[in-house]
């Protein structure tokens, strides 16, 4: 429990970091860069969880040409694509199923990669008609 409670401080600490960041951007003084312990790198992911069944999303074999179409070209040094399913109780107190992919790519450290990440969004959203959630934790200290 005290992990849970410490991974949670830190995704909140980040997320702190992210809104004032943004509330500095206009100012002149740049944020402080990560400090990392040696042998390891700051690092920054992308995770999209894509779902959604027809008609408003897709299936198993639409996701996979979607990833292989709007992601890998975006991203050609590799993605990591985890296969899932999403259930929740629907509005009819009924359990709902679908199929989804967890995509996990790794931000490039030059580039735009927030940028690639948005224009996946856009697509998989006009494609399928079903917003997908997009998470772009803080930069973390990685062994490459």
């Amino acid at each position: 429990m005290l992990a849970v409670r410490q991974i949670a401080l830190r995704n909140l600490s980040g997320a702190a970091g992210l809104i004032a960041m943004l509330g500095l951007a206009g100012c002149s003084s740049a944020p402080k860069p990560l400090a990392c312990p040696a042998g390891q790198a700051p690092l920054r992911t992308a995770q999209l969880f894509l779902g959604g069944a027809p008609p408003r999303g897709a299936d198993e074999r639409d996701l996979s040409r979607f990833v292989d179409q709007e992601v890998t070209p975006r991203f050609p040094d590799g993605v990591t694509v985890v296969r899932g399913g999403d259930r929740w109780k629907g509005s009819e107190n009924r359990l709902i199923r679908e199929a989804s992919k967890v995509v996990l790519v790794v931000l490039p450290t030059a580039g735009d990669g927030p940028r690639k990440v948005e224009a996946v969004r856009l697509a998989y959203r006009t494609r399928f008609k079903h917003d997908p959630v997009v998470v772009l934790p803080p930069p973390t200290c990685t062994a490459l």
